[in-house]
């Protein structure tokens, strides 16, 4: 796990500089909670991030997400265990959903996820994914990020929400690192949010 953090931190200088270099589009955003009812108390955290295969060239994008969501966190107060993430008072998993749509707007199933699904409070709401090579004029990518923060005393889920953005293939709002940044700050802007809606965050 240190050595993910360690990946995570470099992935962090990496969005900021990316950040930098372009604007991107428009995210959509819907939260889940309880927070009117249990209010959420920041704590210790962990970003339980589960890699399929370490050796993957995918590990630095996961990293990447990582940086972004602790980041966003750590603003609102949750702080990093330190080397004691069993001790942590929340569990975050997430998962990354990329669709390469076509101009005529087909998909297939194909997906990179992270840390297991989520959906405790938003089943059966997931963002179809495919891939077609042949699509003209440009594909458009795009990529939603899920979010589920849980108690580790019980495993009760606190809020869960999902973002998505949709930049044209190729482009710099295309990239992990600018759409990792750009899909957590959005996300987690005016956290909890107001449960079960949509916002469209600039």
């Amino acid at each position: 796990m240190a050595g993910f953090r360690s990946l995570a931190a470099l992935a962090a200088a990496g969005i900021l500089v990316s950040g930098c270099a372009a604007t991107t589009p428009p995210v959509d955003v819907t939260r889940f909670h309880n927070a009117e009812v249990v209010p959420i108390v920041p704590g210790t955290v962990e970003i339980n991030a589960s890699i399929a295969d370490p050796g993957d060239s995918r590990e630095l994008e996961y990293g990447t997400y990582s940086a972004a969501i602790l980041r966003e966190l750590q603003r609102l107060g949750f702080t990093d265990p330190f080397g004691d993430a069993e001790s942590s008072e929340y569990v975050v998993r997430y998962t990354i959903d990329r669709a390469v749509l076509t101009a005529a707007g087909s998909r297939s199933p194909v997906s990179v996820g992270v840390g297991g699904s989520t959906g405790s409070y938003g089943s059966g709401l997931g963002l179809g994914i495919g891939i077609n090579l042949g699509g003209r004029p440009k594909d458009r990518i795009v990529t939603e990020l899920s979010v589920r923060i849980s108690r580790r005393d019980n495993a009760s889920v606190v809020w869960e929400g999902r973002a998505s953005v949709e930049a044209k293939q190729g482009s710099p709002a295309a990239q992990p690192g600018l759409a990792a940044s750009k899909l957590a700050a959005a996300l987690f802007k005016d956290f909890p949010g107001v449960s079960g809606t949509t916002i469209r965050v600039p």
